[in-house]
């Protein structure tokens, strides 16, 4: 399988995984600056180009698009009329009409696109959504997320112009996908500076409710951790995870009922790979689609609306 890897920044995160998939796969890595591109594809020992329409016009099977936010929409849209499946980092666009236009595109194609929605991958979540689904614990009453993290990646801005689509967005997801869409949400920020801020947000619904906390208001010796507390009415179960410098997360899933407290084995999972293994058994056509457009698009809504609120971004 022929994969066209655009952008030399977070797309090391994909490369690495593809690396480790060596024979499955052949990647050339895309990117604007010669030397940049070079030295990012020579750690995986990709070839490298700065021709972007290359990705497009030859014959690569897939096109993974790591990208900054507003080439998203674009460039998915840009693989398609090309004939080519798109893998694309979250978001998927930072306009509504634009992630519109994505899901009508790819239902017109017959190709496939995929949202890197990594956090569907992890197994504290997958679990959180089968419980939901099956009732394990009964009604879902309040779920409590958090994301708190030091600048782990540097150069990167995690300030309130950011945080909403850059770290919110996941948690949106595991809300949507567990209780819809919120009759209300409340929003406070705090901000340090351009880069280090923190927001919580509240969501009401009829029966339950959730609040999301996300920061990078912490120092480095925290790494980054978070997880959630899902309160139902028959149990709890409460998840927590921490990340260091090796990118490689390790948490703990434990069960409350009753009178009985447990924990629950996890499988080990690294989220990225997990994600872009689905990704090629799609296209093998042995799993269907888990992440396709049209399941982003009430998490999206939802984090633009947040990120309307407090930035003013239409």
């Amino acid at each position: 399988m022929k994969i066209a890897l655009l952008g030399t920044g977070f797309g090391q995160a994909h490369a690495a995984v593809y690396a480790a998939r060596r024979g499955e796969v052949e990647v050339v890595m895309f990117g604007r600056n010669p030397d940049k591109t070079a030295e990012a594809a020579g750690k995986f020992g990709f070839a490298s180009s700065t021709d972007m329409d290359q990705a497009f016009e030859g014959d690569f099977d897939l096109v993974d698009i790591c990208l900054p936010l507003p080439l998203h929409a674009e460039y998915v849209l840009r693989a398609l009329d090309a004939d080519k499946h798109a893998l694309v980092e979250l978001p998927l666009a930072g306009a509504m009409d634009d992630a519109r236009r994505v899901v009508e595109a790819a239902e017109r194609s017959g190709r496939q696109v995929f949202v890197d929605m990594f956090e569907r991958f992890i197994p504290a979540n997958r679990a959180l959504f089968d419980a939901v689904r099956d009732g394990t614990y009964g009604r879902l009453e309040q779920l409590t997320l958090s994301n708190r993290t030091a600048h782990l990646w540097p150069g990167v801005s995690l300030g309130l112009g950011t945080l909403p689509l850059e770290a919110m967005h996941s948690d949106m997801d595991i809300v949507t996908r567990t209780l819809g869409r919120p009759h209300s949400v409340d929003v406070t920020t705090v901000a340090r500076d351009a880069d280090s801020a923190a927001i919580e947000a509240t969501l009401s619904f009829d029966g339950a409710f959730a609040r999301d906390s996300v920061s990078s208001l912490m120092p480095m010796s925290w790494g980054a951790r978070g997880g959630y507390t899902a309160t139902f009415s028959d149990g709890v179960l409460e998840a927590v995870s921490s990340m260091g410098f090796d990118g490689k997360p390790s948490g703990t899933l434990t069960a409350c009922t009753g009178e009985a407290v447990r924990e629950l084995d996890l499988p080990p999972a690294d989220q990225y790979a997990a994600m872009i293994d689905h990704v090629l058994a799609c296209l093998r056509g042995e799993a269907d689609n888990e992440i396709a457009p049209a399941t982003v698009l009430d998490a999206l809504q939802l984090t633009l609306d947040i990120d309307h609120r407090i930035n003013g971004n239409t």
